[in-house]
């Protein structure tokens, strides 16, 4: 069992063509209607499948633009969340949340892309942390 997201674009084509530049993905397939709408595509993230679309109202399929934000964000794990924050900025993505340090084990950032989904980047710092330690250190930072 896996799960899948399928994502909504105003302009999917531009995504797809943003996530091969940003994080490297590979299309898998894209299915074109006559009039250059993008009904379906896949694209390899890694190990993980993204589906995506352009909008089409009439079956309830809208981008985040559309209806202002969503209320999903999507975690990649990355070799080298430095590298690729400075790819996110570079091809337009706003920074939320700039790349740090946390107390769990992760260096990561928030970034929107610019089509409305929010991605939180990160890679490993070598800390192993348990889930123990994790909420002990989480505890301790709300007091």
């Amino acid at each position: 069992m896996n799960v899948t997201p399928y994502l909504h674009f105003k302009n999917a084509a531009a995504a797809i063509d943003f996530y091969r530049d940003v994080f490297g993905a590979e299309e898998v397939s894209r299915l074109v209607s006559p009039e250059g709408r993008i009904g379906h595509a896949e694209i390899r993230l890694g190990d993980s499948t993204l589906m995506m679309s352009d909008e089409s109202p009439g079956f309830g399929a809208l981008s985040p633009i559309t209806i202002g934000g969503s209320p999903i964000r999507l975690h990649l794990s990355v070799d080298d969340v430095d590298a690729i924050a400075a790819k996110l900025i570079a091809k337009g993505a706003t920074v939320l949340r700039a790349v740090k340090d946390e107390f769990y084990g992760e260096r990561i950032g928030l970034f929107a892309d610019p089509f409305g989904y929010q991605w939180f980047v990160a890679s490993k710092t070598g800390e192993e942390v348990t889930s123990e330690e994790a909420e002990r250190r989480w505890n301790a930072s709300l007091s």
